[in-house]
């Protein structure tokens, strides 16, 4: 069993699944990042409006201003939070989107291009060549 659980983890196909993983988590702290520290300070900026801040208290107790705070006081429902992760979503589909054009596009060109003629063997075009002789005797 051990033997098969070694085939099994060592497999190509494991390997890759690990390393788009790695990747993928790596790469959503780099949209986290662009959504959290550049895209919504402009959008914030233009409306004048922080999104990481928007809540509602969910009980009473709740007074706080700041995400962080009314955490602590209780349940709160972070819409603003929420807003903000739905834009890394349309960022990150966005650059799939992009990537997966790309690399059709690339696949495209690869398609359209014209394979060279492969060379008749020397026996193929002695055939050929005996061919086209009694084709002009017979006329």
């Amino acid at each position: 069993m051990l033997e098969e659980f070694k085939k099994f983890a060592l497999r190509g196909n494991v390997i890759d699944l690990a390393i788009g993983v790695i990747i993928g988590a790596a790469f959503g702290k780099i949209v986290d990042s662009l959504v959290n520290d550049i895209i919504m300070p402009f959008i914030g900026a233009l409306g004048g409006v922080d999104f990481s801040n928007y809540f509602i208290g969910l009980n009473s107790g709740v007074t706080a201003t700041t995400l962080a705070e009314a955490r602590k006081q209780g349940a709160v429902l972070a819409y603003g939070n929420f807003i903000t992760v739905a834009v890394n979503f349309i960022i990150i589909a966005f650059v799939l989107f992009l990537v997966v054009k790309g690399i059709n596009m690339l696949q495209k060109k690869k398609e359209e291009e014209p394979a060279a003629p492969a060379a008749k063997p020397d026996d193929v075009v002695l055939l050929g060549e005996i061919r086209d002789l009694l084709k002009q005797k017979a006329v």
